[in-house]
């Protein structure tokens, strides 16, 4: 085997497939990664629960197949020179060269790597940005607790031409809807995906380019059989793939009945405030410095603003007012403030841009740079909080701009956070 690749494109593949790599394999050769040099070159892994594909041009001299230690050639990668990398086989070495550096990798045993899982039938496809950003509003509601293993994925929710995802984690759930094309107009079905690896193939997705997503959805409903709503979608089992572009990642999915999440939220709520996103969940952000762990933010609603409050006795106090309206007969309410702040940010995320995304979120939303990573600096909109009293959920949502993505007020928003809040302390 002997081939060239750019070193930029080499590294950034690799940082991918990488992080599908198990970090205690049961056996030692599903630590490697597979270099597959023909008509370009394909990196993959795979350790009988998720498998990572991924291809790049690459100018081919002798073509081949090798297994090497994954991480390790990721590390090497990593701090190679911006210059092109030859790779090539003699026996069991490979050998790589970048510039004036050398490595020499030995290579696992080819006859002992299990054969990547067969893509599984095509169930429709989504713009890539919409479905990035739906994974990282809803994923961080899901659990970490391993040993309810349900609650550690997100629920991919079909019904028709939408697309729900939704998890939680006892203490809050996230919920958000966006629009795809599937197979068949009439499709219902459902498939409870590791959050973890439904992040890996997030960081793939690309704004205006489709992200495929195929898992036996079961037989198709005949003309008379029940269709959306009027049925609950039959739990998927086996494999489920996202592909987008040049790669694809293939998961096993959790076994087991979603809960039903739609009737967890209350038809209406006692109270609701509307508070300026940026400004709140900055404030939010800063009070919350002086909490520790078991200390919530508190928040006490008056006549046009709000009071954030945090403490640990003993320790430190903070205090912030921001402008708010609100409507209701209890005034005051607690939270866990990582809880909070997980809620505000996902309510904040911005519409991604692309064509694909335009015409499904509206061209009026449309993030600038940095929005990924400070997305309540990209979308200064407004937040509303509903609740009844301090012992029931709260719901968090974006209010809906006029003609904005959020649609008309009347209609249910595409992303909601339900929140149980923390019982405090009064204080004067």
């Amino acid at each position: 085997m002997k081939f060239q690749v750019d070193r930029d494109a080499l590294a950034e593949a690799l940082a991918w497939v990488a992080r599908a790599l198990p970090t205690r394999p049961v056996v030692p050769v599903l630590s490697g990664l597979r270099l597959e040099a023909a008509d370009g070159l394909t990196l993959s892994c795979f350790d009988y629960e998720v498998s990572a594909t991924a291809r790049i041009d690459a100018e081919v001299a002798e073509p081949g197949t090798v297994i090497v230690p994954g991480r390790l050639l990721a590390e090497i990668t990593r701090s190679l020179p911006a210059l092109a990398v030859e790779f090539s086989t003699d026996d069991d070495v490979v050998n790589v060269i970048c510039g004036s550096a050398e490595f020499a990798l030995f290579t696992l045993p080819a006859d002992e790597y299990p054969a990547l899982p067969a893509a599984p039938p095509l169930a429709g496809a989504v713009d890539g940005g919409l479905l990035a950003a739906a994974i990282s509003q809803v994923g961080p509601a899901a659990s970490r607790d391993d040993t309810l293993p349900m609650l550690t994925g997100v629920c991919l929710d079909i019904d028709g031409d939408t697309l729900t995802l939704a998890a939680t984690d006892r203490y809050r759930m996230a919920v958000r809807a966006v629009p795809w094309h599937p197979v068949h107009s009439s499709l219902r079905a459902a498939a409870l995906v590791p959050a973890r690896t439904l992040a890996d193939a997030a960081r793939a997705m690309v704004p205006g380019a489709p992200a495929e997503i195929a898992f036996d959805t079961g037989p198709e409903p005949g003309p008379g059989g029940p269709r959306g709503g009027d049925a609950e979608p039959r739990p998927a089992e086996g494999m489920i793939s996202f592909t987008m572009g040049g790669r694809r990642l293939t998961t096993r999915l959790i076994g087991g009945e979603f809960i039903r999440y739609r009737s967890r939220f209350p038809a209406e709520f006692g109270g609701r405030a509307e508070v300026p996103g940026a400004l709140f969940t900055d404030a939010v952000r800063r009070v919350s410095l002086v909490a520790d762990r078991a200390s919530p933010v508190r928040l006490r609603f008056s006549p046009g603003s709000v009071l954030i409050e945090a403490q640990t006795e003993g320790r430190a106090r903070a205090v912030e007012t921001v402008r708010a309206e609100f409507r209701g007969s209890e005034p005051v309410i607690a939270f866990n403030p990582h809880y909070l702040l997980d809620g505000l940010t996902a309510a904040l995320v911005p519409a991604p841009s692309g064509p694909a995304a335009e015409d499904a979120a509206g061209a009026g939303d449309e993030a600038g740079d940095g929005a990924a990573d400070h997305p309540e600096a990209a979308a200064p909109g407004l937040v509303s909080i509903e609740f009844t009293s301090p012992a029931k959920p709260a719901l968090i949502t974006r209010v809906p701009a006029a003609g904005g993505a959020d649609g008309p007020p009347d209609q249910a928003p595409d992303f909601r956070y339900l929140v149980v809040p923390l019982r405090a302390v009064a204080r004067p």
